[in-house]
């Protein structure tokens, strides 16, 4: 299963990836609303964990961009 972690906060980030890794998760992260955008048009995930409050794009924006594109 690959995941998408969609988080500002760089520890909370690590601390969730690092999670999901020793559960044998294959696990990409972005730092803000557009690089999550861009990783999940190259790439296809099972799931995508998503911060609310981000940077250049807040995480509702991103759901709603993500649902439009069929995602």
């Amino acid at each position: 299963m690959r995941i998408l972690v969609v988080e500002d906060d760089a520890r909370m980030a690590g601390v969730i990836a690092k999670g999901l890794r020793e559960n044998s998760y294959a696990v990409d992260v972005a730092q803000d609303g557009a690089v999550g955008l861009y990783q999940a048009a190259i790439n296809d995930y099972d799931v995508i964990v998503l911060d609310v409050l981000l940077p250049k794009h807040d995480g509702y924006g991103v759901c709603r961009e993500l649902r439009t594109r069929g995602d």
